[in-house]
């Protein structure tokens, strides 16, 4: 079965997401601890939507 447009649009998304995570990893050694820990605050909000959306696709699997 091919993919629709969407999907392949969403997929983009997701490689956009791993890279910038790759770029953001590397820039974490020049950040001081207040910064790492704002960046962390940040990512664990992302963290919690990126779960939600995974739940999503699988509930809608079922």
């Amino acid at each position: 079965m091919p993919a629709s447009g969407e999907l392949i649009r969403s997929m983009n998304y997701v490689d956009d997401i791993t890279t910038t995570l790759r770029r953001i990893c590397i820039s974490i050694p020049a950040m001081n601890t207040e910064e790492r820990q704002r960046l962390a605050e940040s990512l664990r909000a992302a963290g919690g939507a990126l779960h939600a959306a995974i739940a999503d696709l699988e509930k809608a699997g079922q």
